[in-house]
């Protein structure tokens, strides 16, 4: 029996089961195949209107989107909040009444404000998709990284991941951690005290501020880029020092598992987050992956909320 979505939107992850996610996983393997294809064209969407809304900057998250309605036959329309009515003092919800008015079937929102894309969804008809929240959620990323993982390890189930950096700021990391733990995975969390979450224990996860004890036998390492954009005052000394205790080179990388791999949402700060040559090692990091399952994943959504 075909899988049926059961939600009118993806908001984020916590309104999925493990059954939920395996089969939109399952869903995007089928698009993984048909990307590495020459036609890579499907008639799924033919009629439908996709309208990307982003308040924030983005290039693979957008373009995966775009790229995915494109390739199941949607008519997609890019907005950017910069060139856009929203630049001229128009409200979020003006924007959602006059886009609901054009009858979309499907909108993906990038805010910079948290609960700003659920605001949205309340107000329109068609299906809203949640491209990242401020430092609340990125349901699309958790689960392109969950495909990355599981084409990687065959399972999910019992691994340990590591999720490295600015976890304070970070909506990938909130959303990862939250879909991980549902699928029973393990979780860490590695951070300067100045970059984790105040209790953090109670999110379920081990917390490390050392990168060596937090590493030690680890089975995947997920870096995380530091969000500048968000941060008020001083959360690091200096990005050499920064580099030097939290940046992922080989050295500190030797504790994890013997067969570790590591990724990264994008983009990425080299020298500060994770070494330059350890960042272009296809051998041990999947980064480039990440964006190839973005498409898919974002193709196998779509076609579940259609």
């Amino acid at each position: 029996m075909a899988y049926i979505y059961p939600h009118k939107h993806l908001l984020d992850v916590d309104i999925l089961g493990e059954e939920d996610i395996h089969a939109l996983l399952d869903v995007a393997e089928k698009y993984v195949t048909i990307n590495r294809q020459k036609d890579k064209k499907q008639a799924i969407l033919k009629g439908r209107t996709l309208i990307n809304l982003f308040f924030e900057n983005s290039t693979r998250t957008r373009t995966s989107f775009e790229l995915a309605g494109k390739r199941l036959g949607a008519d997609v329309i890019n907005m950017q909040a910069s060139t856009s009515s929203v630049s001229k003092g128009e409200t979020l919800l003006d924007t959602a009444a006059t886009l609901n008015a054009m009858h979309p079937d499907f909108i993906t929102v990038r805010h910079p404000e948290s609960g700003g894309v659920e605001l949205l969804s309340q107000h329109v008809e068609c299906s809203v998709i949640n491209a990242g929240d401020g430092q609340h959620a990125h349901p699309t990323q958790a689960l392109l990284d969950a495909l990355t993982i599981r084409r990687k390890r065959s399972t999910l189930k019992g691994l340990t991941v590591a999720i490295c950096g600015d976890i304070l700021h970070s909506r990938v990391a909130r959303s990862n951690i939250k879909l991980l733990q549902i699928v029973g995975a393990n979780v860490r969390l590695i951070a300067p005290p100045t970059l984790m979450p105040s209790q953090a224990e109670s999110l379920g996860v081990e917390t490390y501020h050392d990168m060596k004890k937090g590493l030690s036998g680890v089975d995947v390492v997920m870096m995380l880029r530091l969000q500048r954009e968000r941060m008020s005052g001083c959360f690091v000394p200096s990005e050499a020092e920064y580099f030097h205790f939290y940046g992922l080179d080989r050295k500190k990388l030797a504790v994890a598992s013997d067969d570790v791999f590591v990724m990264h949402p994008g983009p990425i700060n080299r020298g500060l987050e994770i070494d330059s040559e350890l960042a272009d090692d296809i051998d041990r990091t999947v980064i480039l992956q990440q964006v190839e399952m973005g498409v898919a994943i974002r193709q196998a959504i779509l076609e579940l909320l259609a």
